[in-house]
């Protein structure tokens, strides 16, 4: 064994593994419930999230040109706020999050896999899922080249999802728009800001990256764009094509534009969401795995997760276990409710990041990619804000 890692990934599949990350299978829900909640102006709230979660990416990006370390939120809160057991815990959590985020998707995705093949439910899941381990194994470059195939498919669907919605005949609130309501685009706006959680998972392959000081700050900022635009663009398909009543009241509110622009079945849809479902899955093991990796170097009692196998340069024992995890709580556990939880934690971590940032700065200016003060000023701010929003049950 060894305790590094091989250095395979550049900018574009970085970028890809982001914009997989973000856009993911929530899309296919999410679009709905913002939609309820701003109206025909959805696609406002959508970009306004993305400029919400800009503060924060750049922060990240900073970081990870400062300590482009595998743990990297746990490396910024020791290096930050030099608080040893805060930077274990944090690490550790990032972990629990990411591996209950990839059961809750397993789950989800194998539904959506049994509704359009006879598969036994238990059987689908358990070799979906100890598929994706073994690319998570074979290597970092096969596993985001992976996830690159699995992304280009999802937005291969979202543009014929695009598509459709401009050929439905518009919806009366599209022709005629109603007064901006600003309590509603706030609202969506927020429900709109989860969808860009995934943006830090990039600075997580920061051993594995070429020229970490070039591609880590291109990729972050790269991807958050792309993933605005998308969802964007979506969301203008749906509230040109669907009235914003239907959108809000149904699990599959793109299955409806697809079928109000095109009359056709818009079952290939649920094929789509198995892969996007993947890809989530196969983001978030490589992620957590990435992340025990980081812990391992700082913590000596989970040294043993510290190590690289020689061959295939990954952390095979840190991604075994969260594989191994993953399947059986996607399998046994009511991940639905735990998935819940993540956004808040990370919105959490999201404040202790740029707090620590805000803290390097004033000790250390120098930097291969700087932002200006202000920056992680407003990212803890509006983390903070978005923070006890979710906590008050608003989000």
């Amino acid at each position: 064994m060894t305790e590094a890692l091989k250095r395979r990934i550049g900018p574009w599949l970085l970028t890809a593994y982001g914009v997989g990350v973000m856009v993911g299978a929530g899309i296919y829900v999410l679009t709905g419930a913002v939609a309820g909640a701003a109206g025909v102006w959805a696609p406002v709230a959508f970009l306004l999230a993305g400029l919400i979660a800009l503060p924060s990416a750049l922060s990240y990006a900073e970081l990870s040109t400062r300590i482009p370390e595998a743990a990297g939120e746990a490396a910024y809160i020791a290096q930050g706020l030099r608080l040893h057991w805060l930077s274990v815990t944090v690490g550790l959590a990032i972990v629990a999050a990411g591996t209950i985020s990839a059961a809750a998707v397993l789950r989800g995705g194998t539904g959506y896999l049994v509704s359009v093949v006879p598969v036994p439910f238990a059987v689908a899941l358990v070799a979906m899922g100890a598929a994706l381990v073994a690319v998570a194994v074979l290597g970092v470059l096969e596993s985001l080249a992976l996830a690159a195939v699995f992304t280009v498919v999802e937005l291969i669907g979202l543009a014929l999802v695009v598509y459709a919605g401009w050929q439905a005949v518009p919806v009366a609130d599209w022709s005629a728009p109603p007064p901006v309501p600003a309590t509603g685009l706030a609202l969506g706006a927020l429900l709109a800001f989860f969808a860009f959680i995934g943006f830090e998972d990039i600075v997580n392959m920061a051993e594995e990256v070429s020229d970490p000081a070039r591609t880590l700050p291109r990729a972050i900022i790269g991807a958050l764009v792309l993933t605005s635009l998308v969802y964007g663009l979506v969301a203008i398909a749906a509230v040109r094509a669907v009235p914003v009543a239907d959108l809000a009241a149904t699990e599959r509110p793109l299955a409806l534009v697809w079928a109000r622009g095109t009359g056709g079945d818009p079952a290939f849809l649920s094929l789509i969401a198995v892969f996007a479902a993947l890809n989530g899955v196969l983001a978030q093991i490589v992620m957590a795995a990435r992340v025990l990796f980081g812990v391992g170097r700082r913590e000596p009692a989970l040294a043993t997760f510290h190590h690289a196998h020689p061959r295939f340069g990954t952390p095979v024992l840190a991604t075994v276990l969260v594989g191994a995890v993953v399947i059986a709580g996607a399998l046994v556990l009511p991940v639905a409710v735990l998935a819940g939880a993540t956004s808040g934690l990370l919105l959490a971590v999201f404040a202790l990041v740029n707090l620590s940032l805000i803290r390097l700065k004033r000790r250390e200016e120098r930097a291969p990619f700087r932002v200006p003060m202000a920056v992680p000023w407003l990212g803890l701010v509006t983390a903070l804000g978005a923070l006890a929003l979710s906590l008050a049950g608003l989000a």
